[in-house]
């Protein structure tokens, strides 16, 4: 392995395992009450929408045209929408004929059917944000091919960008689960995406592919957070936080992911972009 690669595959895993911070916050407090893990839910949903339409979508469009950009899109959304068929939904388990054991299992059963849906949600936004970082590595290992202060630089705005995405991927797992472990151990697997990334454009990406199927098929995946997110997490928003309060995070959740990318694209190159 070049000399080179480890520089970048090191960079990348300070970006990456950033998540591991995010995470940090979320277990060293107690686990969020139904209302508050509402509000985090809606900012977590606002993270995946902007990283969805302004990033991903918006990437693609400015590429490869409007057109084309909207069909990878769409074809994103369709796609999943056609998995989510086969995905099963959480349901609740037969009471029994006793009305205080049908009280007390029906409440328990309820419960189990909340955490069913929010560790469902959090395992959604790992696939989501791990998407979302492998370009981000890509993005890291060209930097870095450019010169050392380049890759710090961009090592440490992702890094800072990095940090509420692990916020929003241990918070749900941990409310699920109540398993302080699972909840990192998943947030910081999402970060790893970052280092494969510099290893797939170092050693396995096909010279060949060209850059337009490659800027589509990111839009795609703009498509299936924003399915996604629409189709699970925001439901989970609106029954926990009410509806008012689910709209505010999600913009506050949009705003802060916008904000962010802002700034990694300004700590870029000119003639890079992620």
């Amino acid at each position: 392995m070049g000399s080179q690669v480890l520089v970048a595959l090191g960079l990348s895993l300070i970006g990456g395992l950033s998540t591991s911070i995010g995470a940090l916050f979320v277990i060293l407090n107690q686990a969020p009450n139904l209302k508050m893990l509402g509000i985090l839910q809606g900012f977590a949903a606002g993270l995946m929408l902007s990283i969805s339409f302004l990033d991903l979508a918006h990437n693609a469009i400015n590429s490869i045209g409007f057109l084309k950009g909207n069909l990878w899109f769409f074809a994103g959304v369709l796609f999943f929408a056609i998995v989510a068929n086969f995905i099963p939904e959480p349901t609740l388990a037969p009471v029994s004929d006793s009305k205080k054991k049908t009280r007390d299992e029906g409440g328990k059963d309820i419960m189990k059917k909340h955490r069913r849906q929010v560790l469902f949600s959090g395992i959604v936004t790992a696939v989501g944000i791990s998407l979302h970082n492998f370009p981000e590595g890509m993005a890291v290992f060209l930097g870095s091919m450019k010169g050392l202060r380049v890759g710090v630089n961009l090592a440490l705005a992702i890094a800072l960008h990095n940090i509420p995405e692990g916020v929003a991927v241990a918070l749900p797992v941990y409310f699920a689960t109540q398993s302080k472990w699972q909840a990192f151990k998943l947030a910081t697997l999402s970060g790893l995406a970052e280092p494969l990334g510099v290893i797939i454009v170092a050693y396995l990406f096909p010279s060949s592919l060209s850059p337009e199927i490659l800027e589509g098929l990111l839009g795609a995946v703009g498509g299936v957070m924003a399915f996604l997110t629409l189709h699970e997490m925001l439901p989970l928003a609106f029954d926990y936080a009410g509806q008012k309060q689910a709209v505010k995070a999600v913009f506050f959740g949009m705003a802060f992911m916008s904000a962010s990318l802002y700034f990694l694209e300004i700590s870029l190159p000119e003639e890079m972009s992620l």
